[in-house]
Parts: C-alpha cells; structure tokens; sequence
C-alpha cells in the first residue's frame, strides 16, 4: 500500500493544517485573553502596556499569515 500513497506529502499536509487550522484561531484566542481576560485590567482600570503588546503582536501574526495566504493564492499557488 505505501506504493500508493506519499507519506511525506501525507505529513506535510497534516502538520499544516495543524498550524493553520489550530493554530491560528489559538493565536487569536490568546490575544482576545491577553486583552479581556480576567486580571487584564489594572487598579485604575486600564489594560497595562505589556498586554497590548502581546495582544497586537498575535493579532498582527494572525493578520499577516491571512494576507500572505491570500497573496500566495492570487499569485497562482497551489
């Protein structure tokens, strides 16, 4: 049977659709808690500095990898 199937490519796929698949709405999901989650808010009631930074860096890694997806597309990839 392993003359019929590839299972590098087989591999390859899989373990992108794990990252793609899981791992960018868990990406989103920890910057969605960084900046709501309990203990986001100070005594004065604002989020702190660190968090927005961790909170925009994974919005903006989820953003990039959706635009360099679209771009890869629009360029013929497969």
């Amino acid at each position: 049977m392993s003359e019929f199937v590839e299972w590098g490519a087989l591999g390859q796929v899989v373990l992108f659709g794990l990252l793609v698949g899981a791992g960018l709405p868990a990406l989103f999901a920890l910057g969605v808690r960084t900046l709501a989650g309990p203990g986001a808010r100070g005594a004065d009631g604002e989020v702190t500095i660190a968090r927005k930074v961790v909170a925009y860096a994974c919005f903006g890694a989820v953003v990039l990898a959706v635009l360099g997806a679209v771009a890869y597309i629009a360029a013929g990839g497969h």
